[in-house]
């Protein structure tokens, strides 16, 4: 691997993002979300590693809030890999460059929904006060975490709300 490049995701960026979603989820469909995700606007941050001109790895962030609460929050996902470039720490990566532009935002804390064996190494622990959106299966406990950025004394309780394209109860159950 080359020097890799990271930066917001541009619209030329649209085909090397789509080709990482199906490589590295054959199972899932997680190209509509991302579609949405990328035409929803200035509330999704899309960052794009780039290695030797090609698109190796994805990650989003979108803004929400708590139920009743003007406290910036963010959502962590989809992130993708290229398959053939795993364990290069180019999620790491990802992961750690949309944290400092959340904390630059202003969003003190951030969810994901996701195995905690990778989530964990970057802080995210187990969220018990603040609900999904939707109902999770009960299989997934323990895959909806949180991290705290910014003040983290702030106590956060409640339901987290998020913009339209995360409103597809299957994304949170299946």
């Amino acid at each position: 691997m080359s020097k890799l490049e990271i930066r917001e995701s541009q619209p030329g960026d649209l085909a090397g993002i789509e080709q990482i979603y199906g490589d590295a989820f054959p199972e899932e469909d997680l190209l509509p979300l991302v579609r949405e995700l990328l035409d929803f606007g200035p509330s999704v941050l899309s960052i794009v590693a780039v290695d030797e001109n090609a698109i190796a790895g994805h990650i989003c962030f979108t803004f929400c809030q708590l139920e009743e609460s003007e406290e910036m929050l963010a959502l962590l996902g989809p992130l993708a890999v290229t398959p053939a470039l795993h364990k290069q720490g180019i999620g790491s990566t990802l992961v750690q460059a949309g944290f400092k532009h959340m904390e630059t935002s202003k969003a003190g804390c951030v969810f994901v929904l996701g195995d905690p064996n990778y989530y964990d190494r970057f802080g995210f622990q187990a969220e018990e006060k603040v609900l999904p959106p939707y109902p999770l299966p009960d299989e997934w406990h323990g895959a909806w975490q949180s991290i705290q950025l910014c003040d983290p004394e702030a106590p956060h309780e409640g339901k987290l709300t998020v913009p339209e394209p995360w409103r597809k109860s299957v994304l949170w159950t299946s």
